[in-house]
């Protein structure tokens, strides 16, 4: 909650600077540029509307709002100097640039203020409110809610050393979880909060947006499984390197000051490709809908011809961060398919319909999921979802697979592409693989390859 008033705070900020700065520069065009007397006209009026509305959009596509809380003061630099630059130029080649003036000169100058006016404004009032914002944290009057895993030497070394920092990187104890019941070293000076079985729970119940796993980094297959369980929950991973992450070069340097920590790499893709992808996903899904409505009523019709029974077929799958919801998809099969219980699909199953047969392998099954993809449930592209009985099954054998959680279930998939329909959990552990993959490599372009091949696969009818 405080997280989201910061975000509101920091948008009505911009808001305003934007307004001001626009008032600021539409009189020195008028004054200075085309030598007229400063006149609140339509276009005045309009600018006033309209204008920082694009400001807003184009630092929300930058990822300004997202974690407000962790901005810091080169950061907030960084974002105005870009975002100043492209938002001007943006509004110099749409609005100013059919100007009427006395030479070519004016363009610079028009295109100079209008950058430095912007700029200026915008940055004063950020830089300030960063500033607060950075002392409370260093001060101890703000900070990230943090559990630390462990309760060994390395662990109460790891507490003392931030706690004695003279200025806090943010770190706000909560409590440790215990590892071994013999975990007792930090008793008199953090509250218990469990052990690993319950970390999910505590994770959730205290908010936690930070956690430090105080193990060696050379017991992998520990801190391996740790990772894997709680990636993909939103919150910063850190752990304790030893020598080879040093000499291997994967240390990760996050604070200057702070204590020497790694930070586990949370794989997210640039906020504005983020934004974007969010964009596509719903104007595509939303053309798609439109321009399929006749087709949809066809393959309506040819499923109720085929046998009894729903045109449409629900089903509970887990999506992002763990929330289940309701995946549709036109039926493939005979009513009542599951009546022992879940059972995934085969190559010759009795159970799928004649049309459904030719549905799954063209993936037109999938195509009432653009109402998932515009509810938010899901994306175009992303890691297939699954049921959680099946989720069970495979985090015993491979707990990487949490990690797919982490984002927005798609339609397709790298692993769709590559793989088709799994018949069985090993089948969907070597699926997974290729999902991984696409988390670790997540863009755009990716995307659009990925779509590219799906539609490829839906044309030639070669779905698995």
């Amino acid at each position: 909650m405080k997280s989201n008033k910061k975000s509101y705070s920091l948008l009505l900020t911009d808001y305003l600077s934007a307004v001001l700065a626009w008032i600021l520069f539409f009189y020195f065009r008028k004054t200075h540029i085309e030598f007229s007397s400063f006149i609140r006209d339509k276009q005045f009026y309009l600018g006033v509307v309209f204008i920082p509305f694009f400001w807003i959009l184009l630092y929300s596509l930058q990822g300004t709002y997202l974690q407000v809380k962790r901005l810091y003061r080169l950061r907030i630099i960084q974002l105005t100097i870009f975002g100043s630059t492209i938002g001007t130029l943006c509004l110099f080649f749409i609005l100013l640039l059919d100007d009427i003036i006395p030479s070519h000169h004016s363009y610079y100058k028009s295109l100079l203020a209008l950058f430095s006016i912007h700029f200026i404004i915008t940055l004063i009032p950020r830089f300030l409110f960063v500033s607060s914002q950075v002392k409370k944290i260093q001060s101890r009057q703000d900070g990230f809610n943090t559990i630390l895993i462990g309760g060994n030497e390395k662990a109460l070394q790891i507490f003392n050393e931030l706690e004695q920092l003279q200025q806090s990187i943010g770190t706000k104890f909560i409590g440790y979880i215990r590892i071994k019941e013999t975990d007792t070293i930090l008793n008199s000076k953090l509250k218990c909060l469990g052990n690993l079985e319950e970390l999910t729970h505590i994770m959730q119940e205290n908010t936690i947006e930070d956690v430090i796993i105080a193990i060696e980094s050379n017991e992998h297959e520990i801190l391996s499984k740790l990772i894997a369980s709680i990636q993909g929950k939103g919150v910063r991973i850190k752990i304790i390197p030893d020598m080879y992450d040093f000499l291997s070069g994967s240390l990760k340097l996050n604070n200057l000051f702070g204590a020497l920590l790694l930070e586990i790499p949370s794989d997210e893709m640039p906020p504005w490709q983020n934004s974007m992808k969010r964009l596509l996903d719903i104007s595509i899904s939303l053309i798609s809908i439109l321009l399929l409505i006749p087709f949809y009523v066809l393959i309506a019709i040819l499923i109720k011809q085929n046998s009894k029974g729903p045109i449409f077929f629900l089903q509970e799958r887990i999506g992002k961060n763990g929330t289940p919801f309701k995946i549709i998809k036109f039926r493939t099969m005979f009513v009542n398919a599951e009546s022992n219980g879940p059972q995934l699909s085969s190559t010759n199953d009795s159970r799928i319909t004649p049309i459904g047969k030719f549905l799954r392998k063209t993936r037109i099954d999938e195509f009432p999921q653009f109402v998932n993809v515009l509810k938010g449930d899901m994306s175009l592209v992303g890691p297939r979802p699954e049921r959680q009985f099946f989720i069970d099954q495979i985090v015993e054998k491979e707990p990487h697979y949490l990690q797919l959680t982490s984002v927005r279930p798609g339609i397709t998939s790298w692993g769709q592409v590559k793989f088709g329909y799994a018949e069985n959990v090993n089948e969907m552990i070597r699926r997974m693989k290729y999902d991984l993959l696409y988390l670790k490599n997540r863009s755009l372009s990716l995307d659009f390859k990925i779509m590219f091949y799906t539609l490829i696969t839906i044309l030639k009818a070669k779905g698995k």
